[in-house]
């Protein structure tokens, strides 16, 4: 097994921290705007365009079901680019995954319809949508590795807060998108208005590549780099669950909680209040851009707080927040007043969902070695992510749909659910564990040393 070694990071100096802030945020917001696109236009358009159907809220499910799809693959993409991040550095494997996302979502914006090509069509693009998830599931474990390791103990927070609003930044820009789109008459819309934004993928994808490529590798990594890419991948793998497997306990609770809550009220809610209360397109997607702005702004703040208040409090605060806002939520979308609606959106996916993950960020860093912690946040995050944030919308929807008076309650308790899993992965906190195992190991050859002297 691959020694192992918790380094002790010492201040950056201000070149590197810029690149690498402007490397994590700018490729995450563009990863981030393809994969929040996609969502947004399963719960819209895709259902009309490659799910026809007299049954509009089937077509809708059907859509949604290729919105899950794309997590089927996340497992698969998380392990391999975790074990290879692990390997041959963070770097690269930021920059394969940039590219595998920005061109699939470009090719989805050429798909034709239904109406053109019959089933060929869907088939299409589940192809692309399982390729974008693959890409997108190396993206945010390695973007919050990157960020922990170039930051050192007092700034782990702010760090960490550079791929969350990386994220927001991405959404906020689908969201203006999707905004625009759906303004248009539908005849626009259905038929050529929703390809524009994927479209435009091809060109600001190159744009994240090249910022990327001059991003710096993590010092940490370059100081275990010698021994990480002597191991055989699956060495890595048996490193990983032999010895760290509270960690990938603890990260798979906290992401599998965040993230079905999260795309619960991103997707979810767009569709519930297009088919059940009647509300127009563009609202809910106004309410995702004012949560986005809300979340740009609060991020960097979280990330200060939480380098002053111990990460656990922020997050559980965070998944305490949702829980209670849970039932609300629902009361005030049934309203059917936009106002109300903005405002649900900008409180839970705009102030308490950016909470969890900020201080989630470093908090699931800490709970691996250096050598093992892409793979750990890869494999944890991915495999919990594609069965939470998957399924949850899915969920979601199919509860409504079957309820003779749509309700709600049963997402609510879904909600309530997923926040609970937060703060239970939140109070089994590893980091002690590792730094002991880490201090532990260096020790040990000098100990053996000094035995060999007295001898």
């Amino acid at each position: 097994m691959a020694k192992k070694r918790e380094i002790s990071v010492g201040r950056k100096s201000p070149q590197r921290v810029k690149k690498v802030g402007a490397a994590v945020i700018i490729g995450t917001s563009l990863e981030w705007f393809d994969f929040y696109l996609y969502a947004s236009m399963a719960a819209l358009v895709f259902g009309k365009v490659f799910f026809p159907s007299a049954n509009s809220s089937a077509s809708t499910l059907a859509a949604f079901s290729t919105f899950a799809v794309g997590f089927l693959a996340r497992p698969f993409g998380g392990i391999l680019f975790g074990i290879l991040g692990d390997r041959i550095g963070r770097k690269a494997v930021l920059s394969i995954s940039l590219l595998i996302m920005g061109i699939a979502s470009g090719l989805i914006g050429l798909v034709p319809s239904y109406a053109a090509i019959g089933v060929a069509a869907p088939a299409l693009l589940i192809f692309l949508r399982i390729l974008q998830g693959f890409g997108a599931s190396a993206e945010l474990g390695s973007a919050i590795t990157v960020a922990y390791e170039h930051a050192d103990e007092k700034t782990r927070g702010r760090y960490g807060a550079y791929p969350v609003m990386g994220a927001q930044i991405g959404l906020l820009a689908a969201s203006l998108a999707v905004a625009a789109v759906t303004s248009l008459d539908d005849e626009a819309l259905y038929t050529w208005g929703w390809r524009v934004p994927f479209i435009a993928s091809f060109a600001i994808v190159f744009v994240g590549y090249w910022i990327r490529r001059a991003m710096p590798e993590s010092e940490e990594f370059e100081k275990v780099a010698t021994e990480a890419r002597q191991r055989k991948g699956v060495q890595v793998l048996r490193d990983l669950v032999r010895g760290n497997w509270q960690g990938l306990v603890v990260v798979a609770a906290v992401y599998g909680g965040y993230s079905a809550l999260s795309y619960t009220f991103k997707t979810f809610s767009l569709s519930y209040l297009t088919e059940f209360q009647g509300v127009a397109k563009n609202v809910g997607a106004l309410g995702v851009t004012f949560a986005s702005i809300a979340a740009i702004i609060a991020c960097p703040l979280i990330g200060r707080l939480s380098d002053r208040v111990d990460t656990r409090k922020v997050m559980i605060g965070g998944a305490i927040g949702v829980a209670l806002m849970a039932f609300p939520a629902f009361w005030l979308f049934d309203t059917g007043r936009s106002p109300l609606i903005w405002g649900v959106m900008v409180v839970t996916t705009g102030v308490l969902a950016p909470m969890i993950m900020v201080a989630a960020s470093p908090y699931m860093a800490r709970q691996f070695p250096t050598e093992v912690r892409a793979s750990g946040i890869g494999t944890g995050r991915e495999v919990s992510g594609a069965a939470a944030g998957g399924l949850a919308p899915i969920l979601a929807l199919t509860m409504v749909t079957m309820s003779s008076s749509h309700a709600t309650w049963g997402v609510s308790l879904l909600i309530i659910g997923c926040a609970v899993l937060v703060i239970g992965g939140g109070l089994f906190d590893q980091s002690r564990r590792v730094t002991r195992d880490a201090t532990a190991s260096s020790e040990a050859p000098e100990a053996a040393a000094l035995e060999s002297q007295r001898r």
